[in-house]
């Protein structure tokens, strides 16, 4: 998930919705990524199916459509099976989902991250148990755990900084096992706010538990800029029924950050319902 940094929202509006023309703008530099990506290696994010539109290097590996990580062995990969493509409609799922329910999946958050993290973390998972789901979650402090929050620091690039990233659901029915989230003072600031931590944490679980964009049809409702189709990729991005089409304001899989506090809407918990 990502937030403009260049254009960062500070008003927060009733029922936590998208940027609009009312919200107050500040004007923040931001730095241009010093690696540059090569062709070669975009071409083959194309082939994999994913949007080559604002990819950025991430240590080794390199983040595409705002917070999904790409290893050089994804890149690699051949993929030979179909690849399904649903346009304008509100929810999506990965062809992978978590499987073998009801179970309890444990998140451990790394003791390098500070408390709001922690209580980020706890917040984000209070609210999936709420829906009493398929699929529970529970925070460990030890052990072997299911989906690790650990940390990283990176400003802004290109306008945007990544507040958090992470993956989709394994062949094999488990959940993605990795949340990275920004520690740089520019993503969340010194004092991070729990709420708009555990609501990019709430996020990237949904990624890994099998849940695309909500606006992957156009990425431009949630982050501005050019209109882009994050495309189905090898993952899949298929319309979960008694969802509506067309966009959704309020939904915590947007793609970008509104800065603050996002959690389910109406038609998130019936997408949850339906998968879990």
């Amino acid at each position: 998930m990502r937030k403009h940094s260049f254009n960062a929202l500070l008003c927060l509006m009733a029922g936590i919705a998208v940027a609009t023309v009312s919200c107050k703008k500040d004007n923040v530099s931001s730095t241009k990524s010093a690696d540059a990506i090569s062709t070669e290696t975009l071409a083959k994010i194309e082939a994999l199916g994913f949007s080559a539109a604002d990819v950025h290097k991430f240590g080794n590996d390199y983040i595409v459509e705002g917070d999904i990580r790409l290893t050089e062995e994804d890149l690699n990969a051949k993929y030979t099976g179909p690849v399904l493509r649903v346009a304008n409609s509100e929810q999506y799922r990965t062809t992978n989902i978590v499987t073998g329910t009801p179970r309890t999946i444990k998140v451990l958050v790394a003791s390098s991250l500070g408390s709001a993290y922690v209580a980020g973390a706890d917040t984000a998972i209070a609210r999936y148990n709420r829906l009493q789901l398929a699929i529970t979650f529970t925070r460990i402090t030890s052990g072997i755990a299911h989906i690790t929050i650990s940390g990283f620091n990176q400003g802004p690039s290109g306008g945007f900084i990544t507040l958090g990233s992470s993956g989709f659901p394994t062949s094999s029915g488990n959940p993605y096992a990795s949340i990275l989230m920004n520690t740089n003072s520019q993503a969340y600031g010194s004092n991070p706010n729990v709420l708009y931590v555990g609501s990019v944490i709430q996020h990237e679980i949904g990624h890994c538990i099998g849940f695309r964009h909500t606006d992957y049809f156009d990425r431009s409702y949630s982050c501005g800029g050019t209109a882009t189709n994050e495309g189905a990729s090898s993952v899949g991005a298929i319309w979960i029924p008694g969802t509506p089409t067309g966009a959704d304001a309020n939904s915590w899989m947007l793609s970008c950050s509104n800065g603050g506090n996002r959690t389910f809407n109406p038609n998130d918990i019936i997408a949850l319902n339906y998968l879990y």
